[in-house]
């Protein structure tokens, strides 16, 4: 890669909130009335499915039990795994019928627990509905099935000459269908914006069996109610997703990749500022790490080595992309010399092939697993004003008294994230090999909503509420939005067997 240089340190002061403690964190949830699986149902869904898609094997079991953060864990006994629409709406039918609670289940990605079963919920795995249904090269619109693995769409229109507008480090297992139903972010967000934008026309069953089929491919389509939105970021609590309709952008023909390095996050934000000015018209993403990230990244992940080898506070990835090579290269040439003439970077990185650029993002991709592999990781999604991001992670780490950076014989607070839409990634992770701690977890929750909250952020930036923020959804939404949810998921699914425990606090 070719190298930039090196320079300086300044730091930080936090401002943060005073506000009370208390703790929802040993909060126990109640069974609710739903029916017990029967050998009877078995054996209906056998007769809908086929006996190879219905499975009441432990071992089988136990993955779809629980998410690959190991934090949360269900007891269902029996998963079942349609291979069409008609086959899932005769499997909808019969469970309002006989009151039995089911989790739609995708790529089991999530960080809230959203797919995981809470009791016993009968898990419906999408896996099977992997079609890629077809691409309307003019327009750039695929059709595909809810339970297409999102790399698998994304090569499939790179073949064709589109990409996804979507792009997650968990893109080699993470659906399509769990994308939408989920809202996920990701790092091209700031370039081509939410799911809710990108989504023309979606195909979804609803809990009694009925079928919506709104799988429009049209770019505008003004009558009447927008259904799909509601189903967008419904996480499986109002229908299930079957086939999406996504617009998809062109290739682009020139993609440049560069790794700042920067002594303080008042630098990181300045960097932002100038790129979204002198970027404007290619920028695709801008990521940051600070130190502590990048240092768990390098012990952990396998096949990556430090990119700059002078280390310093935070680091800023940026990605350009377009349509004109020596346009867009004299424009990021340009937008280096500034950074380094400005001094708000210390050194950097710029990758000259697909290599070196997948290994930078590889780097940031794959930060939620490196710290995960170093012990037990409290992982937080929320969205606050930018200029606040740090602060909390600071917050953080003076609560808990945690010291500045990594150190692996201590608990650690880190922080990277989408800089370009104000989503931070908190994470606050054992000493090696630690496990949970619940004076641990009493420290963090709910203080970290509280100051949340009192940024005027958002409690979940791009992962959902699931199990995890359900208590906290009041300190994002207020009591009458939240009684809207209630009234149009009570219409949609008056026995509440979708999904059940998720989202909507326990009390009223």
């Amino acid at each position: 890669m070719a190298a930039l240089c090196s320079r300086a340190f300044v730091h930080r002061t936090s401002k943060l909130l005073p506000i009370s403690y208390r703790s929802f964190s040993n909060f126990e949830r109640k069974r609710e009335d739903f029916k017990k699986v029967t050998s009877e149902d078995v054996e209906v869904f056998k007769t809908i499915l086929s006996p190879k898609n219905v499975t009441e094997d432990p071992h089988e079991l136990e993955p779809l039990n629980e998410d690959w953060l190991r934090h949360y864990k269900g007891q269902s006994t029996l998963a079942v795994t349609p291979e069409s629409t008609e086959q899932l709406s005769e499997v909808l039918k019969y469970c309002q019928k006989e009151n039995i609670a089911v989790v739609p289940q995708g790529g089991n990605t999530g960080l809230v627990g959203g797919s995981i079963p809470v009791f016993d919920e009968v898990v419906i795995s999408l896996k099977n509905l992997n079609k890629i249904i077809s691409l309307d090269p003019v327009l750039g619109v695929v059709v595909c099935e809810a339970g297409c693995i999102l790399e698998n769409v994304d090569q499939y229109l790179r073949d064709q000459g589109f990409i996804m507008p979507l792009d997650l480090g968990a893109k080699g297992s993470c659906q399509i269908g769990g994308n939408v139903a989920t809202n996920a972010g990701g790092i091209r967000y700031v370039r081509y914006g939410s799911l809710r934008g990108n989504v023309l026309g979606m195909e979804a069953v609803l809990a009694d069996g009925t079928v919506l089929d709104g799988l429009s491919s049209l770019r505008k389509d003004n009558t009447g109610y927008d259904i799909k939105q509601l189903l967008i970021g419904s996480e499986g609590t109002l229908g299930i997703i079957t086939k999406l309709a996504i617009l998809t952008p062109r290739l682009p023909e020139s993609v440049h990749v560069v790794l700042f390095s920067t002594s303080s996050f008042e630098k990181v934000l300045q960097i932002l500022v100038k790129a979204r000015s002198e970027l404007v018209d290619i920028l695709s993403a801008i990521e940051f790490m600070d130190n502590g990230t990048m240092s768990v990244a390098l012990e952990y992940l396998d096949g990556v080595r430090a990119p700059i080898e002078e280390r310093d506070n935070f680091y800023v990835l940026i990605e350009t992309s377009g349509s004109n090579e020596a346009h867009d290269r004299e424009k990021i040439d340009d937008f280096i010399e500034k950074m380094l003439d400005e001094e708000l970077v210390s050194g950097g990185v710029m990758a000259e092939d697909n290599t070196q650029a997948a290994n930078l993002w590889r780097i940031r991709e794959g930060c939620a697993e490196a710290l995960n592999k170093h012990g037990y990781c409290y992982k937080y999604d929320v969205s606050i004003p930018c200029e606040e991001m740090y602060e909390l992670v600071e917050g953080m780490r003076e609560r808990l008294k945690a010291p500045a950076g990594f150190q692996s014989d201590a608990i650690s607070v880190t922080g990277y994230g989408h800089l370009g839409d104000g989503n931070l990634h908190l994470n606050i992770v054992s000493e090696k090999d630690g496990d949970y701690c619940p004076e641990t977890m009493g420290m963090i929750e709910p203080w970290v909503f509280e100051q949340v909250s009192g940024m005027k952020g958002s409690v979940s930036a791009e992962h959902g509420i699931g199990q995890a923020k359900s208590e906290y959804l009041g300190m994002s939404k207020s009591e009458g939005m939240i009684s809207m949810m209630r009234t149009i998921k009570s219409t949609l699914d008056p026995k509440g067997i979708l999904n059940p425990y998720k989202m909507f606090p326990t009390s009223e």
